[in-house]
């Protein structure tokens, strides 16, 4: 929708892809929907939602036997965007790498993006 012909959406790194295609395998599902929300003290959150069923609406970006989907209105906040997956001592969990993203609270948790992409 958003897209730029032969480039994908978003792109994902083999630890992601290998923990994405890791949770479809578990219990069955299609993949990964992304998007966005509004909420947080940013004003922005991610979303994340098992998919049992592709919406023909949706961006599919498919590496490394993962599937990720993004929602059609995430499309154009989500451009860009590397989705990585990182484990520490204290947490592990997905990280979005988003070039349209401005500002984000101190928890990390919401986001800002560019004023010129806001839907409106």
């Amino acid at each position: 929708m958003f897209g730029i012909p032969g480039k994908q959406a978003v792109s994902i790194t083999d630890k992601a892809a290998a923990q994405i295609a890791k949770l479809m395998d578990k219990d069955g599902h299609q993949g990964l929907r992304i998007g966005v929300k509004k909420g947080g003290c940013a004003g922005m959150e991610y979303t994340m939602d098992y998919v049992t069923e592709v919406d023909p609406l949706d961006e599919v970006v498919e590496q490394g036997g993962a599937r990720v989907m993004i929602a059609p209105m995430a499309q154009m906040f989500l451009f860009g965007t590397e989705i990585d997956y990182e484990v520490s001592l204290l947490e592990s969990g997905f990280k979005f790498r988003n070039p349209n993203v401005v500002d984000a609270c101190g928890c990390g948790e919401s986001i800002k993006f560019d004023e010129n992409i806001q839907a409106s």
